[in-house]
């Protein structure tokens, strides 16, 4: 197989609307479409000189020794008449591996990403912490961008994101937005913290929270006044808060906690799920936590398991738990019933409400 045949394989990708790229040594390549892995039998099986092609003709000389130092690495490529990609190459059983996420060559909107309408109102948040949280793969980057474009389109300020590597680009509307990548721009992700609040930015994008001194940075930029956005791997927002705090040593949880309850502005967690319109191929499920005096007062207390009754008393704020999200999918055509009990976690909940019966916070059935 030709170089030019690799290519062929990410325009393709782009053709069928394929969200992943599977390379791997002694397979034939294969799609991700609508969350299923798909294989090109028309390909033959991948080898390892054309794999060593690809690493030749993707990364710079820096990437080609981290990944020999570590056995992985992270960039970004953009292919004409394909798009955008984030990169991962790695070795796996004495051969090299390359998964590449196709990132949309226009930042998508709120609407086009079928996202819950109250998520708008982050983007008018002057100040705080807000997470946006999934397993990999989940759209968090994507959503990211997403706010931090509407940001930028509505707010005169100066936008500094952090990234490792730069996926979306953004164009200079009413903000300014710099994109700092680790390892081109600045060495470390360690040395863009320490000088990012010296570029007098009004929104920080940090990417992952990844240890204690992401999550520190993040929450004392909130305090000092900035809107900080972070991700995570947690699945929703009880377990987000337990993870913020494993990152800390016993002694310092109380603090955090103090912290959070009063910097936390609001908690996206999110699930894609393959979604029945034809136009559309994964839908978000999303929890939306927005943090008012009684989910702060909850967080401070360690009161965690509480949260979920705090997010479903808060409708009325644009709150919604992971089951209003399947239930308004369900109603609103992108996915049918047998899918949304699949995700549900209380599917006889989700039935129940689906056929029309509602259970109160108290238990009692209000119909």
């Amino acid at each position: 197989m030709e170089k030019v045949r690799i290519i062929d394989i990410f325009k393709i990708s782009a053709e069928r609307n394929a969200s992943d790229i599977h390379l791997q040594t002694g397979s034939k390549p294969g799609l991700r479409i609508k969350g299923e892995i798909v294989r090109l039998e028309e390909y033959p099986e991948i080898d390892d000189t054309l794999m060593m092609k690809v690493i030749q003709e993707f990364l710079k000389d820096k990437e080609k020794k981290i990944l020999e130092e570590t056995g992985n690495v992270d960039t970004a490529i953009g292919i004409s008449e394909a798009g955008r990609f984030r990169v991962n190459i790695f070795r796996q059983r004495g051969t090299f591996s390359l998964v590449a996420r196709r990132i949309a060559g226009e930042i998508p909107d709120f609407k086009q990403l079928n996202l819950p309408e109250s998520i708008s109102k982050v983007s008018g948040f002057i100040n705080g912490l807000v997470l946006v949280t999934g397993p990999t793969g989940s759209g968090k980057s994507t959503t990211l961008a997403s706010i931090i474009n509407e940001i930028n389109k509505t707010r005169s300020c100066h936008i500094l994101c952090i990234e490792d590597p730069i996926e979306y680009l953004y164009k200079n509307e009413k903000a300014i937005v710099t994109q700092r990548e680790v390892g081109i721009d600045v060495e470390t992700f360690k040395d863009a913290l320490k000088y990012a609040v010296r570029q007098d930015p009004d929104v920080i994008l940090v990417g992952e929270l990844r240890d204690e001194e992401t999550v520190e940075f993040a929450i004392r930029a909130a305090e000092t006044g900035h809107l900080v956005f972070g991700t995570l791997h947690s699945t929703n927002a009880t377990l987000t808060i337990g993870r913020i705090l494993n990152f800390f040593h016993t002694e310092r949880q109380p603090q955090v906690r103090k912290d959070l309850s009063l910097h936390l502005r609001a908690v996206i967690s999110q699930l894609l799920i393959p979604s029945i319109k034809e136009e559309v191929g994964r839908v978000p499920a999303c929890e939306v936590m927005f943090v008012n005096s009684l989910i702060s007062r909850l967080i401070a207390e360690g009161q965690d398991e509480k949260i979920i009754k705090g997010i479903k008393s808060g409708k009325s704020e644009g709150m919604q738990d992971f089951e209003d999200s399947l239930y308004n999918l369900v109603q609103e055509g992108f996915i049918d019933e047998e899918t949304a009990l699949k995700y549900a976690e209380n599917p006889q909940s989700l039935e129940m409400k689906l056929k029309g019966i509602f259970l109160s916070e108290e238990g009692g059935i209000v119909t």
